[in-house]
């Protein structure tokens, strides 16, 4: 039996109409937290399953056995490798070496040598079945280099590859790269799916030895659903996190005291979202809109419109170098500092 998790009921239904299709090349368009990888990848496993059904693959043959641990000669995952190597994917043996070596640290972009690594790979031999398949995840981690390394095969494959682009930030690709791909925009699940399938996931971890949080009630998945937005990986992370109740819901009125040591031990694109669902929800109360992500009656007043507005363009322009700051400990006194001056500006 493959010891792959099940997927989620709303991505088993996707996962059924997608395989419906025709088509070498599929890109799954969404934002973070909706399952885009796990989603690609039942996908790649049913494309090159010995056995496959309507459903998906088997998950008991020799295919999805070499899915599962990594070492399918028909797969390709091309990644960022800090996150092959956080999903147990296998560099190439040059790109170990200098990491293991110490001569460069792991790459968050996907490099254009593992993109020309990629073509190459469609030439060779299919070593098992009838399809190739690449998977390519996230999609947008490619900058323009490895994209267009990418285009030509992707436009015009050979032999029988198929493509699967999983991004959550589809905008940032290349619209050439947008245009030789059919488009699914991935489903939001209602709130009760998610929170079903949110206590089942961590109460399996608990009872796995993998999580040593207490049993999840459903008010306790609550807090964590509404914290992501909505979005039940990223719910599912919140959960791993060890987010309470009270430590969310009192968030707000620290930073408005000036309390940063609510988010000092949280890493910096942590920080940096919580600042921007914080600016999201103060925006949306001073228009008189429901609050997204904390509760309402817990936020502070609201600022001025044109303080909310100014904080909300920084905090924007800060996430796009918030993984390759000059000095993270003054980036992030910066922001501290800042959100104290924009909650000290009451609307009059």
């Amino acid at each position: 039996m493959s010891a792959v998790a099940p997927l989620a009921p709303w991505l088993q239904r996707q996962l059924g109409d997608l395989l419906a299709q025709r088509g070498h090349a599929l890109l799954l368009a969404g934002p973070s937290g909706l399952g885009q990888y796990d989603l690609a990848l039942a996908l790649a496993r049913a494309w090159l399953c010995e056995r496959p059904t309507a459903q998906g693959a088997c998950g008991d043959c020799g295919s999805c056995h070499a899915i599962d641990v990594r070492t399918h000669a028909d797969l390709c995952a091309l990644m960022p490798e800090v996150l092959s190597l956080e999903l147990g994917w296998p560099l190439d043996e040059g790109a170990q070496k200098d990491i293991d070596d110490k001569k460069r640290k792991p790459s968050k972009l996907i490099r254009v040598e593992a993109a020309r690594d990629a073509v190459a790979f469609t030439q060779t031999t299919r070593s098992r079945g009838n399809t190739k398949v690449i998977l390519v995840y996230p999609a947008e981690r490619m900058n323009i280099e490895s994209a267009n390394t990418l285009l030509k095969t992707l436009e015009e494959p050979v032999g029988e590859v198929r493509f699967i682009l999983a991004s959550e930030s589809a905008h940032q690709l290349l619209p050439t790269i947008r245009s030789r791909c059919q488009t699914h925009a991935m489903v939001w699940p209602d709130e009760h799916e998610a929170l079903a399938w949110l206590v089942q996931e961590v109460t399996s971890a608990r009872a796995g030895g993998k999580s040593p949080l207490p049993a999840p009630t459903p008010a306790q998945a609550a807090v964590w659903l509404q914290a992501a937005g909505g979005r039940p990986d990223d719910a599912l992370a919140w959960a791993a996190a060890g987010l309470t109740a009270q430590a969310w819901s009192t968030l707000p009125q620290a930073l408005a005291r000036g309390d940063w040591s609510v988010l000092s031990d949280w890493p910096a694109a942590q920080q940096l979202a919580v600042l921007q669902k914080l600016c999201h929800d103060l925006m949306a109360h001073a228009c008189g809109a429901p609050a997204r992500f904390f509760p309402a009656p817990e936020l502070p007043a609201p600022p001025r419109w044109t303080a909310l507005a100014a904080w909300s363009r920084e905090l924007m322009q800060a996430a796009r170098s918030v993984e390759h700051p000059y000095n993270a400990g003054l980036m992030q006194e910066a922001w501290a500092a800042r959100t104290r001056q924009v909650l000290a500006a009451r609307a009059r």
